[in-house]
């Protein structure tokens, strides 16, 4: 989630660290010398196209995330009009991240083919209009059916968005205009999260997907219009499906990668379980709050988003794994402080967990990229993957605990999770010692 300064295996502290697409390798993204001397320079960061590219860039990241998270806070009332359970509920958000982090693999890899700025706005499009469609959707059903074709669909955006910042825009200029992207993002999943809140609050949840979907379509529209076509984009055939699981096998019989990409998969899935029980827990006895006062403790990504950024420089000063571990003992003791009765613990407990776990994966989704080698790209896009299932599977299983032993419960399956997150990374620790 960055929902995601680090979601993408980039550094963004004061400078872009690495510059690979998540789903597209160096190998893939390289041309022949010839070619690349014909091509024209990049763009100036004191150009009228650079703004232009920028804003469009952040708009993408905005409808992405946005479209995406938007029905998190909405579980509880998808639980009450279609008489559902807390873990059904949650399939609205499973499903979309679960499609999405298959969809990541591919997409890279077709925009090789057919070119950036096309597939970005087919996929922005496309998922605003699935939202759309999920918004008036019958029966609960075929609600799920459109937010798993609208994962499917913005795949297309966070897979790509990179690869044609690296490609157009000058050296000097790159580490702004990824910024800006990252700050779409995360700007895009709180306005999203706090935004539907006071929607449904004061309208219905169909009025507040609706209303987003609206929103990001006229993104969708901007962004195609703001967005200058490709210079700098050689367009590949040559790469096949073999090239791809190649480099993807060579990833997993690495000898810690795996174990980051299941640290990636374990507190994402912890992270997303606790916000989506949460607010079931606190729009209910004894605390009783509003749809718009839950919804604005998802400005506690506003402490992620700083934590984050400081997560890289600590890192770089006192080592990876006492950072990594460091997050997850922050995020533990969150957990511990959520079993409070006291809404004020509980909050001061949701900050703590946030700052944890983005802590943790930005930690982690450095890690990959150092670990890597020349295919970063193919190690980031599993550990996107990773991340992202974990959202889809340990999401929704969250929920049968909530239904079945409530908060407690919650918290009991997020703490076995955390412990397996330590494991992972003592293996990783230990794979560093013997190497």
């Amino acid at each position: 989630m960055f929902d995601h300064a680090q979601e993408f295996g980039y550094s963004l502290n004061k400078r872009v660290h690495t510059m690979s697409s998540p789903a597209i390798s160096p190998a893939a993204t390289r041309v022949p010398n010839a070619a690349a001397d014909a091509l024209p320079a990049g763009v100036s960061p004191r150009s009228a196209a650079y703004k232009r590219i920028a804003l469009a860039l952040f708009l993408a990241g905005f409808s992405t995330f946005s479209l995406l998270y938007c029905v998190q806070p909405l579980l509880p009332a998808f639980a009450r009009e279609f008489n559902i359970g807390a873990a059904s509920s949650s399939l609205s958000l499973s499903l979309s991240t679960g499609m999405l982090a298959l969809s990541i693999l591919c997409a890279g890899a077709l925009s090789e083919r057919v070119g950036r700025r096309g597939l970005m706005f087919a996929s922005m499009t496309l998922a605003a209009l699935f939202n759309l469609l999920a918004a008036i959707s019958p029966n609960w059903n075929l609600l799920l059916v459109w937010r798993a074709l609208e994962g499917f669909t913005l795949g297309g955006v966070p897979a790509v968005a990179m690869a044609y910042l690296a490609e157009e825009i000058a050296s000097e200029g790159l580490g702004l205009s990824m910024g800006l992207y990252v700050g779409g993002t995360a700007f895009g999943g709180m306005i999203g999260r706090i935004g539907m809140s006071a929607l449904e609050e004061y309208f219905s949840w169909r009025t507040a997907m609706l209303t987003i979907g609206v929103v990001d379509l006229l993104a969708a529209i901007a962004f195609v219009m703001l967005l200058p076509r490709s210079r700098r984009f050689v367009k590949r055939t040559d790469l096949t499906l073999r090239h791809h699981l190649r480099l993807w096998r060579a990833q997993l019989q690495h000898a810690r990668l795996p174990f980051v990409f299941a640290i990636g998969f374990l507190v994402m899935g912890s992270f997303v379980t606790v916000y989506n029980y949460a607010g079931f827990r606190l729009t209910a006895a004894p605390f009783n709050l509003s749809a718009t006062a839950c919804g604005l403790i998802f400005g506690a990504y506003l402490f992620g988003m700083v934590s984050s950024s400081s997560a890289g420089a600590l890192a770089d000063r006192l080592g990876r794994a006492p950072v990594l571990v460091s997050g997850i003992v922050v995020f533990a003791a969150g957990l511990a402080l959520t079993l409070s009765h006291s809404l004020v613990a509980i909050i001061v407990g949701i900050v703590l967990i946030t700052i944890g776990f983005f802590v943790a994966h930005a930690v982690a989704s450095g890690w990959v990229g150092h670990l890597a080698g020349s295919a970063k790209g193919h190690a980031a896009s599993l550990y996107l993957l990773a991340y992202y299932l974990g959202s889809s599977v340990l999401g929704s299983v969250g929920g049968t605990f909530w239904q079945h032993g409530a908060w407690a419960a919650v918290v009991a399956f997020v703490a076995v999770l955390l412990v397996l997150s330590l494991v992972a990374a003592s293996r990783i620790m230990r794979a560093e010692r013997v190497r």
